[in-house]
């Protein structure tokens, strides 16, 4: 029976799902947004959001354990350095899961998973003006009003000009 075992095994041994867990982690972290399937990236968020989290407390034991997850001095030293100073204020949700489709020969879900305060599309977008909800007639009757206010004060200028 599968009782408590809640994780997805994505069809791999232990060490294989681990190796490529760890992999998938030091490539987020070095590239800030890596493209994979949707079961890989709901299982990399989960393995990778604690690394995040311990990288905040910068001390020889977080790195430690967070090289012992990763294996890799440059994604550790890129997590302690850049990525940490990014996400110190942050209580949680680093990672951001963006759905692109189907890919073509297997027809499995594919997805991008990124850092969330890394990515300069989303920063940069302008906010957009909002809508009204008035119709057309109502801004139709204020028109002209505005036309007829310098008709007014036209003969104004006219008098002063006498």
């Amino acid at each position: 029976m599968r009782h408590n075992k809640k994780f997805n095994h994505l069809s791999r041994t232990a060490s294989h799902r681990a190796a490529m867990l760890s992999n998938m982690a030091c490539s987020l972290i070095k590239h800030k947004r890596i493209t994979t399937t949707l079961a890989k990236a709901k299982a990399l968020k989960k393995y990778v959001e604690p690394l995040i989290t311990k990288s905040k407390e910068d001390t020889m034991n977080s790195r430690r354990v967070v090289f012992s997850y990763l294996q890799d001095k440059v994604a550790v030293t890129e997590l302690f350095r850049e990525v940490r100073v990014k996400v110190l204020d942050r209580p949680g949700g680093y990672t951001r899961i963006i759905k692109t489709g189907f890919r073509a020969s297997d027809a499995s879900e594919m997805c991008f998973i990124e850092l969330v305060d890394f990515d300069e599309n989303m920063a940069k977008t302008k906010k957009k003006a909002t809508r009204t909800r008035r119709s057309k007639k109502s801004a139709a009757a204020e028109a002209p009003v505005a036309e007829e206010a310098p008709a007014a004060e036209a003969p104004a200028e006219e008098a002063k000009a006498e």
